[in-house]
């Protein structure tokens, strides 16, 4: 089919990224002639067409308004056999709620819209999309996911399909342990023998790096490392870790690109997020054979195991937390790397095209 997919601008390293960048290549494999409708802020990409609109940058509700309005535009003007946004718009035959509900965010960090001009449109454009049927089909990419929409906004359950998100077996490996190990924790000043916990992700708040610094705080030894890697409030998160007598324990990098060489240098990698649709670090760690602590609020921890391939906290908060790195740490080491793995081999962008290849077909019919 010939389709127009409409996102942010996006690079082949990274979060949300990598994931948009591994499925525009397997649906390209399938045969699909994508075209990619985003912002003059994209990058080319190799052997696709990228169709660029213009939009506000400041502020963000002038930026999204833009955006939707110019990428209804762009997508008639080309005649596509399916529009397929990741992005809340105003014309998309489906759409993909990688970022799960607004609402559900918004509840889970104690918020509400209230006078919030930002808030209210994304709610607004939420609402067009599940309840009044704006797009013709939904994919959420968690059960959990799947489950909030139909809930919160009475969506059919036929319109609802769960695809979940590939990974890159290839980059993310037991095997670049041997090779980035020892390297990356001298480049990061870890010791070898210590046990170290990875962070990833943007928005620590949203992501429970809070409760996660005062877990560790009770169950680290003095030779155990935090490493945080992304984006956020860095100097907020300092200054509880000073407070909880951690602060020297703490490694902070900022976004990393090579974020598969940081996997290999940790024993465990800790999501304890409040809210989170699916987080690709779930995929990422347990496909480099490291075990995952997720809270029981992921879309992710629908693939850990307790025990299997790592621990699940039932509540994001500092007790479930403190638990699960525990068991985490208590656990014998390097034993976790062969379940972990084999948990995710069947989650490739492969399977997750040809998902979406069946998804075309009936749209089509």
């Amino acid at each position: 089919m010939r389709v127009g997919l409409i996102c942010r601008p996006f690079s082949f390293h990274g979060g949300v990224e990598t994931a948009t960048a591994g499925l525009l290549g397997a649906l390209r494999a399938a045969g699909h002639d994508v075209e990619l409708i985003s912002t003059h802020r994209q990058a080319p990409v190799a052997g696709v067409v990228v169709r660029r609109v213009p939009t506000l940058r400041h502020p963000s509700v002038l930026r999204l308004i833009s955006f939707a309005l110019a990428t209804r535009a762009e997508a008639a003007r080309h005649g596509y056999d399916l529009v397929q946004s990741h992005e809340r718009t105003l014309r998309q035959d489906l759409y993909r709620a990688g970022e799960g509900a607004h609402a559900g965010y918004l509840e889970a960090m104690g918020r509400t819209a209230g006078l919030n001009p930002y808030h209210r449109l994304v709610l607004a454009l939420e609402r067009r999309i599940f309840q009044l049927c704006t797009a013709r089909h939904v994919v959420a990419i968690s059960r959990q996911g799947k489950e909030e929409i139909e809930r919160r906004y009475g969506t059919d359950p036929g319109r609802v399909t769960l695809i979940y998100n590939g990974v890159d077996l290839e980059r993310f490996h037991p095997d670049t342990r041997a090779l980035h190990r020892a390297p990356t924790r001298a480049a990061l000043g870890i010791p070898a023998e210590a046990w170290t916990v990875l962070f990833v992700g943007s928005g620590f708040e949203r992501k429970g790096l809070g409760p996660l610094l005062e877990a560790f705080a009770r169950v680290a030894s003095a030779g155990s490392r935090l490493v945080v890697t992304g984006k956020g409030d860095v100097a907020r998160y300092q200054t509880l870790a000073a407070r909880l007598g951690i602060a020297e324990q703490i490694i902070w990098t900022g976004p990393q690109e090579q974020v598969e060489r940081l996997y290999a240098a940790a024993d465990a990698v800790a999501l304890p997020a409040r809210y989170e649709p699916f987080g690709n670090v779930h995929l990422e760690a347990l496909a480099a054979g490291v075990p995952v602590l997720s809270s029981a609020r992921t879309g992710g921890s629908e693939i850990v195991c307790r025990g299997e391939n790592g621990w699940v906290a039932a509540e994001p908060t500092v007790e479930p937390i403190a638990e699960g790195l525990a068991a985490l740490r208590d656990a014998p080491p390097g034993g976790w790397a062969a379940r972990a793995r084999a948990s995710v081999e069947r989650f490739t962008y492969a399977a997750q095209a040809q998902a979406f290849t069946a998804l075309y077909a009936r749209l089509r019919r």
